[in-house]
């Protein structure tokens, strides 16, 4: 198999040197690049068409948030995956981050295992969603009014489980917690999670939460 081909894009050259010693340490992951901004970033993501771009939010010249749209956001033909790289308690912008196309967000204190699992979680399609901030992620949605036009005759085509299966979904259960809710084998969630994603025209998982807060088929706190 082939390396996954990384791009590393932080405006502060040691946490990107960082970044570049963990992932390189794996024999199945590759620093294709490097960028101090998001205009660079963008360059560099389209010159080189990584697998996957770890993209920081406060950057010079352009934030993450931009970058991530221009790469991976709506009407974008050949999409990256972006992971984006964030503090969190202090960045406010990782819910736009993600209706922009990231494909999930990291904490930048995070273990650095969690860090190599999650650019090998992405770069195999799947996105994620780091259980510590889900809470977080929740309470910035309820503080902002919906802004998308979801048709509702798209939830009626789910069946019963499918919908259950979207409601663990948005409470950021990982697939072995859903199995344990539903009662059923992973295999069976994977394929409930796959059903969602094609009949809602969703590419992800992260969309689907996105979508399941916006059409109120659960509330924050319920």
């Amino acid at each position: 198999m082939s390396a996954i081909r990384t791009l590393v894009v932080d405006d502060q050259g040691l946490v990107r040197a960082g970044f570049r010693m963990i992932l390189e340490a794996q024999p199945d992951i590759e620093v294709v690049g490097e960028a101090a901004d998001g205009l660079d970033a963008v360059e560099a993501a389209r010159r080189l068409r990584p697998d996957v771009v770890l993209m920081d939010i406060r950057m010079p010249r352009l934030d993450g948030l931009e970058a991530t749209r221009r790469l991976a956001g709506p009407g974008v033909a050949d999409p990256v995956r972006v992971l984006i790289l964030t503090t969190f308690d202090l960045d406010e912008y990782v819910f736009e981050a993600l209706r922009a196309g990231a494909s999930g967000f990291l904490l930048k204190d995070l273990p650095r295992e969690d860090l190599v699992a999650a650019v090998r979680v992405v770069a195999s399609g799947e996105a994620l969603l780091a259980p510590r901030v889900t809470r977080r992620l929740i309470e910035e949605f309820a503080r902002r009014p919906a802004t998308a036009d979801p048709d509702p005759a798209a939830l009626a085509s789910l069946t019963a489980r499918e919908r259950e299966a979207l409601e663990l979904m948005a409470r950021g259960l990982s697939n072995a917690e859903m199995a344990t809710s539903l009662y059923v084998s992973e295999h069976t969630v994977k394929t409930h999670v796959g059903n969602v994603l094609a009949k809602l025209g969703l590419r992800d998982r992260i969309q689907a939460v996105i979508l399941a807060y916006e059409v109120g088929l659960i509330r924050p706190g319920r």
